[in-house]
């Protein structure tokens, strides 16, 4: 979901390292850290970001920024392009074919840029409300979820043209695909999981997670055929894509946005606005531990993971408080303008 901030007044910026000091539960301090945040990259203004992609081939990371996606080199570590995009929330990479697809909440619009100049190339009809976009190279289409509408436009890659509409049971929030012609997207007000067919645009599945109070992050291990959903009431749920049954829960920390899924390290990790990054050891399809509540920084709800080296990106600024007594962290602090970043972490030696 898009993340807009703003500062109201004057302000002292918080300890961002106090504040995840209190936010990381007991669990973190039984054992030493298996992640630390090892660079931290300015993207600046704006103070809006939502989801990261890394591109294995071209080895970059596109940030949804504002008004735009940031392009970041990841072996330099550098700003090396940005794609102008209206109200951006996410880019889908299709390295084959040298294009991008980025959704505009602003323009209702999906956006096809060139990977080599970063210009857009042709403007695509979308609904109101683009969230999550992801690329199935099965049927070799885009899926651009929308919230409100209870829909995902469907672009088919080969002719950058919309094919169909497909309609959901309620509000989508991330989706996820196995490569083999299923996605399976969180249905946010709903507290379910529903699949669908990428070849036909047809739901064949909709499995029901009542213990997950609005489903966020989604993540899969192909070749277990097990999905991870994170909530965010504190909670990530694993689940059968084959059958769509619970397998088991696991506490995660709160505000939970983004899941991801390490096929190396066997490891499952949700990014959380309270300033944590929940680690699961997967040991086998059915069994699973928590591993740690690795300290990030208040925000940093959002990432992105190179599988290659096992580093994680994730996306905050520095926050103030603007209003202490209220209870719902969008109301109680705000971030300060320009000071918006990307974080990188890596295993600890």
């Amino acid at each position: 979901m898009f993340k807009r901030f703003t500062v109201q007044g004057l302000i002292t910026v918080m300890s961002i390292s106090g504040y995840c000091a209190l936010a990381s539960n007991s669990r973190a301090a039984d054992a030493p850290s298996p992640y630390r945040i090892s660079k931290s990259i300015s993207l600046g203004a704006p103070e809006r970001w939502d989801y990261l992609t890394f591109e294995p081939v071209s080895n970059r990371i596109f940030v949804a920024h504002g008004d735009r996606i940031d392009v970041i080199d990841a072996s330099s570590e550098k700003l090396v392009g940005q794609v102008p995009v209206d109200g951006a929330n996410g880019a889908a990479i299709v390295p084959a074919i040298g294009k991008g697809y980025a959704g505009s909440r602003a323009g209702k619009s999906v956006l096809v840029f060139d990977l080599n100049t970063f210009k857009v190339t042709k403007t695509l009809p979308a609904a109101e409300d683009t969230d999550g976009i992801v690329y199935d190279p099965a049927s070799k289409r885009v899926f651009l979820m929308q919230g409100d509408p209870h829909s995902m436009t469907v672009i088919d890659t080969t002719t950058d043209s919309v094919v169909t509409t497909v309609h959901l049971s309620g509000q989508p929030e991330f989706a996820a695909v196995d490569g083999a012609g299923k996605l399976f997207v969180n249905i946010e007000d709903k507290r379910e999981i529903q699949r669908v067919d990428t070849k036909t645009g047809k739901i064949d599945a909709t499995w029901p997670i009542p213990d997950c109070d609005s489903p966020h992050g989604l993540a899969i291990d192909g070749k277990s055929h097990r999905l991870f959903t994170s909530c965010v009431n504190a909670k990530l749920f694993v689940v059968n894509a084959t059958t769509g049954a619970v397998v088991t829960s696991l506490p995660i920390g709160k505000r939970s946005d983004a899941a991801a899924y390490d096929s190396h390290t066997k490891r499952v990790f949700s990014s959380n606005g309270d300033g944590t990054l929940s680690v699961i050891q997967q040991e086998s399809a059915d069994q699973y531990k928590s591993l740690a509540e690795v300290p990030t920084q208040l925000g940093a709800r959002t990432m992105t993971l190179d599988a290659k080296t096992g580093r994680i990106y994730l996306v905050t600024g520095d926050y103030a408080e603007v209003d202490p007594n209220a209870k719902d962290p969008r109301k109680r602090y705000a971030v300060k303008p320009g000071s918006t970043r990307m974080l990188l972490l890596d295993a600890a030696p």
